[in-house]
């Protein structure tokens, strides 16, 4: 599955990323490869907490 993210510049240094596809999925860090890493960890946690309110209110 690919997402598409957006990395902006942090104010104070670092990054944030944002996942416009899946509102409120955000994330920062202070290397490119953190926030990647970070990005991937906020995107899988996003989907799982999704799939669990989808499942419950199937009940």
């Amino acid at each position: 599955m690919k997402i598409k993210a957006i990395i902006h510049p942090g104010e104070e240094g670092g990054y944030w990323a944002e996942v416009p596809a899946l509102p409120g999925c955000i994330t920062e860090g202070e290397t490119i490869e953190e926030v990647l890493a970070n990005l991937k960890d906020a995107i899988e946690g996003w989907l799982e907490a999704a799939s669990d309110r989808q499942l419950k209110s199937s009940l």
